[in-house]
Formats: C-alpha cells, structure tokens, sequence
C-alpha cells in the first residue's frame, strides 16, 4: 500500500476509518486506527448522548462530548485524526467550529451539498486553520456541484472527496429503487468522479484525491477499487470487530451471529433507507411497532420527531451501549463476513497482506 497525501497532509496508509454513530467511533478507535498509520474518524452524530445530563441540554452536552472525545483521542496518539459530521444536524455549525477549534486533521462532511462554509464561523478561524475539507458524496454529479461553487465563492476547492455507494453501512444517499442498480456500483462512481477532478486540479494545481467508500471490507476490495483510481478507501464495517472499537461487545456480536441474508435495508423514520442487522427490533419496527418520542433535542433538521414511529438516535445509542432488545445495528452489505473480534494493529496488518496478495497475484 502506498501513502497518499491530501494537501499538505501525508497519511502512511490508505485506510480511513469510518465516522460511525451513534457513539461507534469515538477515541478509542480513532486513535488506535491513527496509531497504525490510517486516519482514526470520530463521529460528532448526537455524541452528547454520551453525556448523563444530556436531555437538559442536548446542544451543550454535545459540544463538551465532542471536545472530549477529540482531546482525549489526541492523547492516545499522535497520527492523522477525523471528524464526521453531517450537515443535517441541528447544530451542525456548532460542531464545524468546535473541530475547528481543536484543530482536528480533516473533516469530513455529508448529507448534504457542502456548498459553502458556515457563515457563523470567523473567517479568521477558516484563514489560519490547517484542517483539511472533504465532502462526502454518492455521486460525481454531486462532487462537480460542489467543487464548481467553492472555486466561484472562495477561489479554491476542497482537499479531497469521498465517494460512497450504495452498499454501505447506515444510512445511504441513494433511493431505495437504486440500491441494486449497477449504474450506481462503486467502481462506476469512482471513476466518474476521478474525472470530473480533473480539470479542478489542472486549474487550481493541486492533487484531489477521491476516496472510495461502502461495501469495502477487505484488502481484496482495497486493490480492485483503487485499480479505477481511488487514492484511499474509507471503511467502517471492517473496524466494528475489534477490540478497541467504541461500540459495546453486543453490538459486536450482531456482527459475528449474522448471515448474508441478515444484512437488510430498512426505512429509517428520517426518510431514508438504512443498511442494518435483522434483529427482533427490526422485526418489530418492520410489523408497525411504535414507539412515542420525547424528543429533548430536534438532532436532525429533516426529522418531524411527532410523527416517526421511534428515535433513530435513540435506537442507535441503545445498540452501542449494549441493549439491542431496544436497538439495532448499522452495518455494510459485507458484515456477514465477521468471523472473530481482534485488535486494529492486527486488521490492519491483514488488510496489508490481503492487498498485496491480490497486488503480486495481478503482477504474475
């Protein structure tokens, strides 16, 4: 595997490790993901459920969790650190600016066309931040969208862009009609995207490098989706079994007890479809199973929290503390594939090994 930089930042391995919510990748995987040369990516979804106050004040309970979690991964390690955050969030500047603040190494953005940067934060904590931008998209369309208007506002475009299909974990950018269609493969939108980069980094002289995302769980998926011209792949399935992953070990164990067949979509009562794990929640979810929201928090600005059937963040946070009776689990269309729990240093190395038996295999 090769190193890849975005801008100035040069990263030993090719591996991104997904930003998985809600309270999946905190510090603890982050840092020892960093530790090994990739990119360890903390999730900012609804993090202040990991606060005991947090229904009083869900806004500040998540700007304090959040800095937490960003100090203490740093702590942990001195490698290339992530945040996620989706700009559907309610308090998504607020979490744009905290990851400024603490000057994390990149941030990555989705659900939603990052346009434009907060007009709430100072432009001079943009002008003397060395954080890198990527925004998360499912389609090249999207990613010309956005490198088209940020070259027109601000005479420069964001340091790299993730592409992600429809065979990820979580909640996809896809419709539901879409998600087997092979228009939509992976392969498919890397390439697209690889060229729609091309005349913004002839223009503006730099190296964009597109990010591979969903359905890669091995170092086989690696070689073969970087072969249409992705520089790195994000994974976040992969990296859900083992030991220093923030979810609790039931949630794990979903993993690992499952087959093909129960890695399933679902809808998810925000209006899109969800990649989960078949448990007896989903079967009840699925037979009309209601359950009455207090919302403390609007967390998402599209979520009409009087009409859902149940709080997906609630259902998320359950799982990753362990209660799966009142949860499930997101997971990517190869999570069957789990077979034991193990250490990042020890994924890693496997994913090393299984890339470069395909490299040599290709080469003879």
């Amino acid at each position: 595997m090769e190193a890849f930089q975005i801008g100035d930042l040069k990263i030993k391995l090719p591996v991104i490790q997904g930003g998985m919510g809600v309270a999946i990748s905190l510090s603890g995987l982050a840092s020892a993901v960093a530790n090994e040369g990739g990119v360890g990516v903390i999730s900012a979804v609804a993090i202040g459920m990991l606060e005991p106050d947090y229904a009083k004040n869900f806004r500040e309970a998540n700007k304090s969790a959040l800095r937490r979690e960003i100090r203490k991964a740093k702590s942990l390690t001195d490698g290339v650190l992530g945040i996620n955050l989706m700009m559907a969030i309610t308090d998504y500047e607020d979490m744009f600016r905290i990851a400024l603040e603490e000057k994390i190494d990149i941030l990555f953005i989705g659900a939603g066309l990052l346009l434009r940067k907060p007009a709430t934060i100072p432009d001079s904590l943009l002008e003397n931040s060395k954080t890198k931008f990527v925004p998360k998209v499912s389609s090249a369309k999207a990613a010309r969208i956005i490198f088209q208007q940020w070259a027109n506002r601000y005479n420069h475009v964001p340091d790299a862009v993730v592409v992600e299909g429809p065979l990820a974990g979580g909640h996809l950018g896809f419709k539901k009609d879409d998600l087997e269609n092979q228009k939509f493969q992976l392969s498919n939108l890397v390439s697209e995207t690889v060229s729609e980069m091309v005349p913004f980094e002839q223009k503006f002289g730099v190296e964009i490098p597109v990010i591979a995302a969903g359905g890669i769980y091995n170092g086989e998926d690696m070689y073969k989706i970087m072969q249409f011209g992705a520089k790195a792949v994000k994974m976040g399935t992969r990296f859900v079994t083992t030991h220093e992953c923030d979810a609790s070990i039931e949630y794990k164990e979903s993993y690992l007890k499952c087959k093909k067949e129960d890695v399933i979509i679902i809808d998810s009562p925000v209006g899109l479809p969800g990649r989960v794990v078949l448990n007896d929640f989903v079967k009840k979810i699925q037979n009309g199973y209601t359950k009455p929201v207090k919302c403390p928090w609007k967390c998402l600005k599209t979520c009409n929290f009087r009409e859902v059937k149940y709080c997906i963040a609630e259902a998320l946070f359950n799982s990753a503390r362990g209660n799966m009776s009142e949860g499930f689990s997101f997971a990517g269309s190869n999570a069957y594939l789990a077979t034991k729990i193990q250490s990042v240093k020890e994924t890693i190395n496997d994913l090393i090994q299984e890339y470069n038996l395909n490299k040599y295999a290709m080469a003879i």
